[in-house]
């Protein structure tokens, strides 16, 4: 099966706070656009940012691998060198990483670098990427 780009829909309070970060910070290229959503390229998937001026954000975490990880979150599965220039990007434009950037579950399956900070209108992301993609999915460390 190929892989299809996903599309995820989700609040914004602001949408030129979101026009900002998303194209500006993630440098996600915009698509159509109306007075209440934008739409954006998000690495090949299709994100909308859907104007909510009420919209707040959700206090819920869950310990993984010694951290609190927010839920719910949305991100995508960059390669290494994409996750690293994307967390310098963040970095550079002084946005609070959540968690900073770093290796999970290392030496076990499902090994990864990632990273969790918040858009303007406090939805979580994640960014992932993995040395060996096939730890994505994995339940045990190959031999």
């Amino acid at each position: 099966m190929t892989l299809r780009p996903f599309h995820l829909a989700f609040p914004v309070h602001d949408l030129a706070a979101a026009r900002a970060f998303y194209g500006g910070v993630l440098g996600c290229t915009e698509g159509r656009s109306s007075d209440e959503w934008i739409d954006f390229d998000m690495f090949g998937h299709q994100i909308v940012a859907h104007l909510d001026p009420a919209a707040k954000p959700v206090a819920v975490a869950n310990e993984v691998d010694g951290h609190q990880v927010p839920v719910p979150h949305f991100g995508v599965v960059l390669t290494p060198a994409d996750w690293r220039a994307l967390a310098d990007r963040v970095e550079a434009a002084g946005i609070g990483f959540g968690i900073a950037p770093h290796t999970r579950f290392a030496g076990q399956a499902g090994e990864q670098s990632t990273m969790f900070f918040r858009d303007p209108s406090g939805n979580a992301l994640e960014f992932k990427a993995f040395a060996d993609d096939a730890m994505l999915f994995a339940t045990e460390k190959a031999a």
